[in-house]
């Protein structure tokens, strides 16, 4: 049999703040994620960002929560299932989050368990990023290591252009008149400027303003011109010339320079400057809709857009639990040799 490891970032196993904690700790001591000094990561971390956010996450999580928990535990489930029913009795097909639980290595274990002969990964981010893949391979890697048998292991490291993820958010899409939107965003999670120039083996990252603006084999694996290449694959299917929207970067952390534009100061622009009144945002780094999505932009963004003089800010749904999405991902594994 094959085993499918199904992946994503994670979640606290309750809105409390010890739970938000110990889930704050994990995620932010991973070096992909902070990448600096261990020293110093560990002083901020433990003794500074923990701490003090985790009470304000909590709350987050709070008016996040549903009677089915988390919603990006809750869809990874459901899509697990889906997936475990169209593949068949020949697969064996399990969740692990890269942080709490279920944890990559108990599904790892379960899948040993299973007899699988070989064990195929794939993470729920289509664009690649060294704290998001990167982090998930690295830790499975880790976990095998640790065996006396090692099954053969295939990655699938990104899938930003793939026409059935592409069909999916288009298709969601179809639920909103773009025509009554006076400007379209793309909202990706941001990273440090720092990542993006360490994962550069070509001098070839922000050495012009254009540089992510078409992915070529020198920036195959950059993840912001992934989420461009992700912006234009929606954004031709939908009909919507250059000036109609615009990509941008949220969620972030710190003093750094990281991925430009911020989404917040785009949304802050449309609505002061461009007298923008209806906008309609896409979160395609997102395959399931959580925090940095309901929260983030459906909430506190679309909060500040009318502030400052909008007053309509939707939100696309994301491609969560549904048919089609369990039906491109069983596809996929299974064709994939």
């Amino acid at each position: 049999m094959t085993g499918i490891l199904i992946v994503n970032l994670g979640t606290p196993d309750a809105p409390t703040r010890p739970a938000v904690y110990r889930y704050l700790k994990q995620f932010l001591l991973d070096p992909r994620v902070i990448d600096i000094n261990p020293i110093a990561r560990n002083l901020l971390v433990r003794g500074i960002i923990a701490p003090f956010r985790s009470g304000k996450s909590a709350q987050a999580y709070q008016e996040l929560w549903t009677e089915n928990g988390s919603p990006l535990k809750y869809y990874g489930e459901r899509l697990v299932e889906q997936v475990q029913q169209l593949l068949g009795s020949d697969y064996v097909v399990e969740l692990g989050m890269r942080y709490q639980s279920p944890s990559i290595e108990s599904a790892i274990d379960r899948l040993m368990q299973a007899k699988v002969e070989r064990i195929k990964v794939f993470s729920l981010f289509p664009q690649y990023a060294s704290a998001t893949v990167g982090s998930v391979h690295e830790e499975v890697m880790r976990v095998l290591s640790k065996k006396q048998i090692i099954p053969a292991v295939d990655f699938i490291s990104s899938y930003p252009t793939w026409s059935s993820m592409i069909d999916i958010y288009v298709q969601n899409a179809g639920q909103f008149d773009l025509s009554s939107y006076d400007h379209v965003l793309f909202s990706y999670h941001g990273l440090p400027q720092r990542q993006l120039i360490k994962g550069d083996a070509f001098n070839h990252c922000l050495k012009s303003a254009d540089c992510c603006q078409t992915l070529t084999p020198t920036n195959q694996f950059c993840y912001s011109a992934q989420c461009y290449a992700t912006t234009r694959a929606i954004a031709e299917k939908l009909n919507l010339q250059p000036e109609q929207y615009t990509v941008c970067f949220q969620s972030r952390l710190g003093r750094d320079p990281w991925t430009q534009p911020y989404t917040v100061r785009t949304i802050e622009t449309l609505a002061k400057e461009k007298g923008a009144k209806r906008v309609l945002v896409f979160c395609p780094a997102f395959t399931a809709d959580c925090l940095e999505t309901t929260i983030e932009i459906g909430a506190e963004y679309k909060e500040d857009f009318e502030k400052w003089g909008g007053e309509h800010l939707d939100l696309v749904p994301s491609l969560n639990d549904s048919p089609e999405w369990a039906k491109a991902v069983a596809g996929l594994l299974k064709n994939q040799n």
